[in-house]
């Protein structure tokens, strides 16, 4: 049956618009240096309602021209456009994950947003703005249960609580890690030397450098606060979000690859971060957008979650590779800690010395194999080894390895891959066998 988003959809987008309109106002006002007479404030009064009204008016011509429905094939339609008229559609055995995304004005009056994401295309996002929560929750779950062929009348699957990240944690974490300590205190040393040398009328650059960190870590707790991670049938539910909530499903088998952030000043505390390459999930227009399992977990409670998506990793099957020692001409803080290597069903890299990464890559998700050789490399006889996944914020690369060696990971890589796609898990004795 074909439907509409909320007839009231409209009205929202008008309600969303009035901090825009404002703002256009008050940056028209400091421009143009105008004093603020009657006839002036009338118009910018006017100014600050049109705005908004022409949102609304868009807005019920792009509602009355959007439909969505499930065809007989099963496949998710959507019919939409004012000026140019776009039909979709998504095929859901192309389903990599169903969020539903609460921005701070639309959830004030409960309403929700839609979004399907699917592999194998360039627009693979599809966004229903706005429905109720309880109908958004609703068309998220039919879209998930007919994406694994379950009859969607039997409503939402049941769910496991495996995480919930504390906020004081998420704080703390957040503080702490490398790029915001690095910038506060470079911060300090700038404040320092400018009162040192030229008073305090110098320390301007350094309030501007020590806001962004401050800003950063503001933004990421805003964003991730409250993140809690459960385990259903239909896959990997994540929760998040203080002014903006988000829910996040990623069916089974959908992650790509893995890696597992430490920073320096997390390792006293056991904690890590671990973040994900999802098909179709790479970011549009070609950016990346990094996708989060877990902001911040202790390393057991992290290795549990990678264990729902990756069943078979196990890191003590893994046969390390580690750099030479003239590696560290190349990279003279992290060559010691370079080392890359394989398991019978995954392939892993490990660098950084202040933070730390430790890359997974299943056989059987490997999309290609690139060595790679700089000047500097050639010269020390270096090569870099880079196993590429879907788009995503995770890099699989063994850095520095001697050449022959570089060369021996590509092929033995290429071969177990090639081996575990076309044949499967059966073929692993084979991929193990000298």
């Amino acid at each position: 049956m074909r439907r509409h988003v909320h007839p009231l959809t409209p009205v929202i987008q008008a309600v969303t618009a009035l901090p825009a309109a404002a703002f256009s106002v008050v940056v028209f006002v400091i421009a143009t240096g105008i004093t603020v007479s009657t006839p002036i404030a009338i118009a910018l009064i006017a100014l600050f309602i049109v705005i908004p009204l022409l949102v609304a008016g868009y807005g019920f011509l792009a509602w009355q021209r959007l439909w969505f429905w499930f065809d007989e094939d099963g496949d998710f339609r959507v019919d939409s456009g004012v000026i140019t008229r776009n039909q979709r559609r998504v095929q859901l055995s192309r389903l990599q994950t169903v969020d539903l995304v609460q921005p701070l004005i639309p959830r004030i009056f409960g309403f929700a947003v839609v979004v399907v994401e699917v592999a194998g295309v360039s627009d693979s996002r599809v966004q229903l703005r706005y429905l109720k929560k309880q109908d958004a929750s609703d068309l998220r779950s039919e879209v998930i249960a007919r994406a694994a062929g379950v009859q969607p009348e039997a409503g939402e699957a049941p769910e496991e609580p495996i995480s919930r990240v504390p906020a004081g944690r998420l704080a703390i974490a957040l503080a702490l890690r490398s790029s915001t300590v690095g910038l506060l205190s470079l911060t300090a040393l700038i404040l320092v030397v400018s009162v040192l040398r030229e008073g305090w009328a110098s320390a301007a650059l350094a309030i501007v450098t020590g806001a962004l960190p401050i800003a950063l870590v503001i933004g990421e707790f805003v964003t991730y606060y409250g993140f809690t991670i459960t385990s259903s049938p239909d896959g990997l539910r994540m929760r998040y979000g203080l002014l903006q909530t988000q829910k996040r499903t990623v069916p089974p088998g959908r992650v790509q690859a893995v890696d597992i952030v430490e920073p320096l000043l997390w390792r006293r505390m056991g904690w890590v971060r671990v973040r994900v390459n999802i098909a179709g999930v790479g970011g549009e227009s070609g950016q990346q957008q990094e996708t989060l399992i877990t902001p911040v977990s202790p390393r057991s409670e992290a290795l549990q979650i990678i264990h729902r998506v990756f069943p078979q990793w196990d890191p003590d099957a893994v046969h390390w590779q580690v750099a030479p020692r003239r590696a560290r001409w190349r990279a003279p803080v992290q060559w010691s800690v370079l080392a890359a290597g394989w398991s019978s069903t995954m392939f892993a890299t490990q660098r950084g010395r202040i933070t730390r990464h430790l890359s997974l890559i299943p056989h059987s998700r490997t999309q290609s194999v690139r060595v790679q050789q700089g000047p500097w490399q050639r010269w020390l006889t270096l090569a870099t080894v880079s196993v590429d996944s879907t788009p995503g914020p995770v890099r699989i690369a063994a850095l520095n390895q001697s050449v022959d060696e570089a060369l021996q990971l590509a092929t033995e890589q290429a071969r177990r891959a090639g081996l575990e796609r076309f044949h499967g898990p059966a073929a692993r004795w084979i991929a193990d066998a000298p």
